[in-house]
């Protein structure tokens, strides 16, 4: 990262004496529905992609109408070997997934240097909604990824950011428990994207439910313009009127840190998103979906997940902040360890569950448990992580830094996508002992280092 690309922002001062919101600013209110509806949008089509690539996208008298498809396998296939359509659905799932998380960097960059958060927030919400409307489409279907990708790049890093800019910097319990506020407000959108769009692309087609995922985007977009006044915004420096100072010897040794805690963290993440690539085709293969009201759609089980994380995050909320008042909450890292065995557990659930169903099926509530136990693994991991990075991230790069916070995802969704190509050679306990031993490396290196980590960080200056 070059010093030049990290200019101290001017900045409207965060609103930190606002409560109006369940003790928080209401500018945590807009961002928290914004993000609600976004996740609506973005998890019912994600609840829906895999299975549409491998079922009928991928498959002929469909794949030919794609276009630059055919380039794009060719690609892949000189590196990787021939890919059958469950393989080639799993690496791209793989590629959009990471890609998605992987560009919150640039949006960080133009929030930082360009445009300012909001107005770089607002492109982004337009560049999801048409792209999820191209989604509608065979034909645009890889130009509507490249618009979800960009689109989530410019939103996901500069939200989480303002979210950051509304707490006083010493404040971290409140700041922890506002991203755990703001998660639960994600997962709720979580729940039901994947029960609505699954539910319309299972009675009326994928392609309506596609759609339905484009009228929920526009919905955050409304959302997020009406809260303007509220929110926080890191205006972009002016490089002709002032230079940009570069990092300190200590800031630097600050960045480098939390690089270590986003490599730590990639192992669960693995493991974590494995459940929405090949745990729905498993599912859809081997759980017994029949109930006596119809066939149980494979897509909603992302909501399983999306619903443990909504209900556990006000015991968990309230759990921290007793301890804090006693001076007893555990750190972000020791709450990112735990998460990582809670994940290993999830996919130990799944590993159980493909053994028992061999070649034939299982009842559909083993693999219902282990998307609620992956639910609350989230809950130990992504917000205490974001509330670290948001902490500690000097303040001349903090939206740049919050930007690479998801480049644990990005990395760990290329590599769990890869990992799915390894599905079809594999028997399914053995692939899901390999995904609950992936995130065990992650607690363990928490086990090894988080201690000398936490302390570092905190002996690390303070972001104004």
């Amino acid at each position: 990262m070059a010093t030049s690309a990290a200019p101290l922002p001017e900045s409207t001062s965060p609103i930190t004496t606002d409560r109006s919101f369940l003790g928080h600013p209401r500018g945590l209110a807009y961002l928290a529905f914004t993000e609600a509806w976004e996740r609506f949008s973005y998890y019912g089509m994600t609840a829906l992609v895999v299975l549409y690539m491998a079922q009928q996208l991928f498959q002929p008298g469909h794949v030919e109408h794609v276009a630059g498809l055919s380039a794009y396998r060719g690609a892949l296939e000189t590196i990787l070997g021939p890919l059958s359509p469950q393989a080639l659905a799993s690496q791209t799932f793989g590629f959009y997934s990471g890609l998605v998380y992987f560009t919150p960097i640039l949006g960080g960059w133009v929030a930082d240097r360009l445009l300012g958060a909001k107005r770089t927030v607002v492109i982004g919400a337009l560049l999801m909604s048409a792209g999820h409307f191209a989604m509608v489409f065979d034909q645009s279907f890889l130009l509507a990824l490249l618009l979800l990708i960009l689109g989530s790049g410019c939103l996901k890093g500069n939200i989480s950011a303002q979210i950051g800019h509304l707490y006083p910097a010493d404040d971290e319990s409140r700041r922890t428990r506002a991203f755990t506020i703001f998660s639960m407000s994600i997962n709720i959108g979580a729940v039901l994207g994947p029960l609505v769009c699954g539910g319309l692309a299972q009675a009326y087609g994928w392609h309506v439910g596609f759609g339905t995922a484009g009228m929920l985007m526009l919905l955050a977009t409304i959302t997020y313009l009406a809260g303007q006044r509220y929110l926080p915004d890191q205006r972009p420096r002016r490089p002709d009127r002032e230079a940009a100072a570069p990092l300190t010897g200590a800031e630097w040794r600050t960045v480098l840190l939390l690089v270590v805690v986003m490599g730590i963290t990639v192992f669960q993440t693995i493991t974590y998103f494995q459940f929405f690539n090949i745990g729905l085709v498993w599912i859809d293969r081997h759980a017994d979906l029949a109930t006596p009201l119809g066939h149980l759609p494979a897509p909603w089980f992302t909501s399983v997940d999306a619903f443990f994380s909504v209900i556990a995050a006000a015991p968990l909320v309230w759990l921290w902040a007793r301890e804090a008042r006693r001076g007893q909450e555990s750190s972000d890292l020791t709450k990112i360890g735990i998460g990582a065995v809670l994940a290993a557990f999830a996919a130990g659930t799944m590993a159980t569950a493909a053994m028992l169903a061999g070649a034939g099926t299982v009842s559909a509530l083993i693999p219902f448990a282990a998307f609620a136990l992956v639910g609350v693994a989230f809950l130990y991991y992504w917000p205490p992580y974001l509330a670290l990075m948001s902490r500690a991230a000097p303040s001349s790069v903090n939206a740049t830094m919050m930007g690479c916070a998801y480049l644990s995802l990005f990395i760990g969704n290329i590599i769990m996508g890869w990992v799915g190509t390894l599905y079809e050679t594999m028997t399914p306990g053995t692939f899901w002992l390999l995904n609950a031993g992936i995130s065990i490396i992650g607690a363990l290196l928490v086990l090894l280092f988080g201690r000398a980590l936490t302390s570092r960080l905190a002996a690390s200056p303070k972001p104004l």
